[in-house]
């Protein structure tokens, strides 16, 4: 992968040593919790299962419509952390982190400063419960004005990363790696990946696939050991490098 896509998230992994000690070199377990850019039948959650391999399994947790709130009281964060405590003794487990397209719709209830003590708290009990949190800014929308896209998530990607630097949790910046690629592909292209015409938010199961391996590539770019757990396709993973539709 080029290292102007690696760049994206370089700083950020300079401290982000410490959760590495702790792995046991069991194979990896990935438990992803979100909203529906990372769910079933419109994320990139999916995408990201298919390629696992060796031993690593994973679970898509995503919900549709969830905020960091909700995700919480319908039960389905106490699934995550389930899965974390039954799994830590043979698995190294991670848990992906990926909110923020409902919490900052103004009818959700969770203003911004909520929104990143939401992300807090979640990171935090994922430790306690033997997991490893890797928080991942918000997904991109797909939405252009006059062939810029437009950068409709800067907030809460923000207090993403925010949350991560105040526990000391991984951070993946999604929102920046797809933001590039996006706009390098343009608006014709980016349409391709729509769940239905005119829907720029959530992804058919091409986009899954392209969008879960950005993702992967984001895991192996912060603790490279990860791929050897991860199907690699370096023509596709050079492709989102470069900014061509794939």
């Amino acid at each position: 992968m080029k290292s102007s896509f690696l760049a994206l998230l370089a700083a950020p992994f300079l401290a982000m040593a410490a959760p590495l000690e702790s792995r046991q070199g069991n194979p990896p377990a990935f438990f992803l919790a979100g909203d529906s850019t990372t769910a079933v039948d419109g994320g990139w959650g999916d995408g990201l299962v298919a390629i696992l391999r060796d031993g690593a399994i994973g679970q898509n947790k995503g919900h549709s419509g969830a905020t960091t709130a909700s995700f919480v009281a319908a039960g389905d964060w106490e699934t995550v952390l389930s899965l974390v405590e039954t799994n830590r003794g043979k698995h190294d487990c991670y848990v992906t982190i990926q909110f923020g397209h409902n919490d900052q719709k103004s009818n959700s209830g969770v203003g911004i400063s909520q929104f990143q003590t939401n992300v807090e708290n979640m990171a935090n009990e994922v430790t306690a419960a033997g997991g490893t949190p890797i928080i991942l800014t918000s997904l991109t929308r797909r939405t252009f004005s006059d062939g810029t896209l437009d950068d409709s998530l800067a907030d809460v990607s923000e207090a993403a990363k925010k949350a991560a630097a105040a526990v000391g949790a991984a951070v993946l910046d999604l929102n920046a790696a797809s933001r590039k690629y996006v706009q390098a592909i343009g608006s014709s292209d980016a349409d391709r990946y729509n769940l239905e015409q005119g829907d720029r938010t959530h992804l058919n199961d091409h986009g899954a696939a392209v969008f879960g391996r950005m993702v992967a590539d984001l895991v192996v770019s912060w603790d490279s050991e990860l791929s050897a757990y991860i199907t690699a396709d370096a023509a596709l993973s050079e492709k989102i490098a470069q900014g061509v539709y794939a």
